[in-house]
């Protein structure tokens, strides 16, 4: 499915992990923030200030824990892509766009159908899940593409623990 000149220059590959880099480190300086005030409202020693205090020490902490399994996933998606890359089954995004990029929303939605097909005959197959997601997106359901990645991450981490 994947040949080597359907695969993005390794330059535009790493765009989006600088990306999320860079929003993870702008986080990270907002978590510090939120974190050393929270502190400060704890330490004056009155009730309102350590009510506000632990309120808002519950924030960067809720934070942390959506970037680690934002990051985890993402990292799964890389070791699914890769490995179905190895196969040779890597799904390739040829669906045919407008001038200005954008993806033929009817096309998308006449493939979209063989992937769904394909996740109700096999649906502990996280390669089918993997498939249902990109074919989401494509369509433009990006809520229910996130979810199928999901579904394609926990089935491809519990296949690799066994």
């Amino acid at each position: 499915m994947s040949t080597p000149q359907d695969r993005p220059p390794a330059r535009r590959r790493y765009t989006g992990l600088v990306g999320a880099v860079l929003v993870t480190a702008l986080l990270a300086v907002w978590v510090w923030l939120v974190g050393v005030r929270s502190v400060q409202l704890i330490a004056t020693g009155r009730a309102v200030g350590i009510a506000l205090g632990a309120a808002f020490l519950v924030l960067p902490l809720l934070v942390i824990a959506l970037i680690v399994r934002e990051w985890l996933l993402a990292v799964d998606v890389q070791r699914m892509a890769d490995e179905l890359d190895r196969a040779g089954e890597l799904p390739v995004d040829d669906l045919p766009r407008s001038p200005g990029g954008r993806v033929d929303r009817q096309v998308a939605r006449e493939r979209f159908e063989p992937a769904r097909q394909a996740v109700e005959a096999t649906p502990e197959d996280w390669r089918a899940w993997y498939r249902l997601a990109f074919a989401y997106d494509a369509a433009g359901d990006r809520r229910r593409a996130r979810g199928s990645l999901r579904s394609a991450s926990r089935l491809h981490r519990r296949r690799v623990r066994s």
